[in-house]
């Protein structure tokens, strides 16, 4: 990224607050892009791709899965970025780390972790993407974790979404009563484009939601499948769908772009400092299409992640999780070497945790069959 063909407003690597341990490089790429490399060529980020996002991954190779969804994050992120003449490298090493502490089973494992852990802590995802790259991870020999920059890791602890609470966190360094960087700001909504669009496709495909029943009640895809019917004509279903979901990123991704440069304008922003002193998120959609957007979202809600497929899935994982969690709490011997070698240095039970969050769908299964 060449910082002379950026915004005034956007993250500049040479005025990057840097990172914890002073290092020696072995090469001059640009401090973001660093963080980028070092978060694709991490344990916690190739985990992803046995990690849920809706289905639980023996459910079908099709399905999305934590690491297809993050590069989505990335492709949406970058394209968004590019046109507000942003850090491009910055959105993608924040988008590609977003989701590293997510635990197997989605949600669904997560919310049972923290259930499991709420007198020692809790558990939630952002802090434990921050954890991983922060401690957890162990590439170099003169420090734990990836040592990435401070724009990145807040980046990482102020995400937001409906299913976090950054401002829970007690990492105060990162002055939580402030706005984040623009390029963290788009990962909310890329996160959020991501998902509902390809929650669309594997919902309809797996049966679990229709196509006429979303046609008929979410104004966003209706406005999208018409536009694909007048331009292209008669096609299969399956190709209207393919089509249809291109055409709604496009339109939410345009829109998303058009609203943030009025935001920009009109408030005159100038600097990064501007930004993070901002009283609210300067990345944000139009009113209509948050309204249209919030009806899609409301229509995933009550017709796929409520599905009773779902719950099924739902409970069984959170049973696999609470089974895993209380055995090595009865027995820590039951726990591999590294992580028994931690307790002291961490509680027993946050130990179990970071064992836990790190396993993928598959592993944790053989793990449960295992012990049961």
């Amino acid at each position: 990224m060449i910082n002379k063909k950026l915004a005034p407003f956007a993250a500049k690597s040479k005025y990057s607050k840097g990172r914890k341990f002073k290092e020696q490089f072995k090469d001059k790429r640009y401090a973001f892009e660093r963080d980028r490399d070092r978060i694709v060529h991490s344990e916690a980020f190739r985990r992803l791709e046995y990690k849920t996002q809706v289905f639980v991954i023996h459910a079908g190779d099709y399905y999305r899965t934590r690491l297809t969804h993050s590069l989505e994050v990335a492709q949406v992120a970058r394209g968004i970025a590019r046109r507000l003449n942003l850090n491009e490298d910055l959105t993608e090493a924040i988008a590609l780390a977003h989701d590293l502490g997510h635990t197997p089973f989605g949600h669904n494992g997560e919310h049972k972790l923290n259930e499991l852990m709420k007198n020692n802590g809790g558990f939630e995802h952002n802090l434990q993407s921050y954890r991983i790259v922060s401690f957890l991870e162990k590439r170099y020999p003169d420090f734990n974790g990836l040592n990435l920059t401070f724009e990145t890791l807040e980046g990482l602890v102020k995400h937001s979404s409906k299913y976090d609470n950054p401002m829970n966190m007690k990492l105060t360094e990162f002055h939580l009563d402030l706005m984040p960087s623009l390029e963290a700001q788009i990962i909310d909504l890329a996160d959020e484009i991501a998902y509902n669009n390809h929650d669309i496709d594997d919902g309809l495909k797996s049966g679990l939601i229709s196509f006429e029943n979303l046609y008929e009640n979410v104004k966003l895809w209706r406005e999208v499948v018409n536009l694909v019917r007048k331009r292209y004509g008669k096609m299969e279903k399956q190709m209207i769908i393919y089509r249809a979901i291109s055409f709604l990123i496009s339109n939410l991704m345009d829109d998303l772009i058009k609203n943030s440069k009025h935001a920009l304008h009109s408030n005159r922003i100038e600097t990064v400092d501007d930004v993070r002193n901002f009283k609210s998120k300067l990345i944000s959609f139009s009113s209509d299409i948050n309204s249209k957007n919030n009806e899609l979202k409301k229509f995933l809600y009550n017709n796929l992640y409520t599905n009773h497929k779902v719950i099924a899935m739902k409970i069984k994982a959170e049973n696999v999780i609470k089974t895993l969690f209380n055995a090595y709490k009865e027995y820590p011997k039951l726990l591999p070497e590294k992580y028994r070698s931690r307790v002291g240095e961490f509680t027993l039970e946050r130990v179990i945790t970071d064992y836990i969050a790190g396993m993928t769908d598959r592993y944790a299964l053989d793990e449960y069959n295992k012990i049961v």
